[in-house]
């Protein structure tokens, strides 16, 4: 039951920060200057380009949709031998 609640709290958490570096992927993506872009992208991404950066927030948030899918099949399965 330990590894159920963990897996279910690090699927909320890596929701949370994919939607996050899809949004900050966005936002630097719609920065004007070119200068500006390139600093902002190097400060807060972290990666070679913003639409890189969007993807690992794609890739992120279908790793907790699968993590939280596997959490709530355990908490199934123990519901389920607690009535038997």
């Amino acid at each position: 039951m330990f590894f159920s609640k963990v897996a279910r709290i690090l699927a909320i958490a890596a929701i949370v920060f994919g939607l996050l570096r899809i949004v900050m992927g966005f936002s630097i993506a719609t920065i004007e200057p070119a200068d500006v872009k390139e600093a902002a992208r190097a400060r807060y991404l972290g990666s070679s380009t913003t639409g890189q950066a969007i993807d690992r927030g794609i890739y992120t948030i279908l790793f907790a949709v699968a993590l939280g899918t596997l959490a709530e099949i355990s908490f199934q399965i123990k519901r389920v031998h607690e009535k038997l």
